[in-house]
């Protein structure tokens, strides 16, 4: 594992001292924040016009997590959708590029130890990113009455749903030494499981239930709901390792050419 950490502590240092993590970080936090923002104001000015209106009905179904938590977690995963591709698009492409891929293959390092030392370099960026934006919750804790639970469970997804793209990531940027097209294949990739589920009510039973299952939205919305489910838990973790086990194969692959 000394190895993995060592690949793993350099791509986070590569991250810093270029300008990368500075606008990603910064990016990220400026729409969260807007989103939060906008959210907030919203949820207020529906809590004045129905206080006004003294119907305590309508007033009990308004609450933190539904109205601002909930949405501003889905805003947030397409924020990491476009961002994600950003990150990982250099983790195995700029190897390629600068000439150094094929003396790292030719290294002591093991081909799992590198797979492993550039996705957990991403992941700890990413992860990163979703921790910063957990002070719009504590600023929710400190002056409202959100529930803890559904919160730190919608977290999770998060978490979970960026893990996944940043190893779909990886997988994309190890197919090419272009950033660019590495970029533009994990974005469309990421795309395409966000919105598989789009016709699914319409595609019949057996298939719909088939394009829900495949959708990582299906599965996030799940968690952001409160709701930790073993088989949502089980799927992401299928993507990830599947997407890095398709990654270490990719990369195995230069030594049969």
């Amino acid at each position: 594992m000394r190895n993995v950490f060592t690949i793993a502590g350099r791509e986070i240092r590569s991250y810093f001292v270029s300008p990368i993590a500075y606008v990603v970080l910064t990016g990220y936090l400026l729409l969260g924040g807007w989103f939060f923002f906008n959210l907030l104001a919203r949820f207020n000015l529906l809590l004045t016009i129905y206080s006004a209106q003294q119907n305590p009905q309508v007033l009990e179904r308004l609450n933190l997590n539904e109205f601002v938590i909930a949405p501003l977690l889905h805003n947030l995963s397409v924020i990491l959708v476009i961002l994600v591709p950003v990150i990982t698009m250099r983790s195995l492409a700029e190897e390629k590029k600068a000439g150094t891929y094929e003396l790292l293959l030719t290294s002591p390092l093991r081909i799992s130890e590198i797979v492993l030392g550039k996705f957990l370099g991403a992941f700890v960026f990413v992860a990163i990113m979703v921790a910063t934006t957990f002070v719009y919750a504590l600023i929710l804790m400190v002056y409202g009455n959100p529930e803890m639970g559904v919160i730190l469970a919608g977290y999770l997804g998060l978490l979970l749903l960026a893990t996944a793209f940043v190893a779909v990531g990886v997988l994309m940027s190890s197919f090419t030494e272009n950033q660019i097209i590495a970029a533009v294949s994990c974005l469309v990739s990421l795309l395409l499981l966000y919105i598989i589920a789009w016709p699914a009510d319409s595609a019949g039973e057996v298939m719909g239930s088939i394009l829900k299952y495949m959708s990582l939205t299906e599965h996030f919305a799940q968690m952001v709901k409160g709701v930790v489910d073993t088989k949502d838990l089980v799927y992401f973790a299928t993507v990830i390792v599947l997407a890095l086990f398709l990654t270490h194969r990719s990369v195995e692959s230069i030594r049969w050419r």
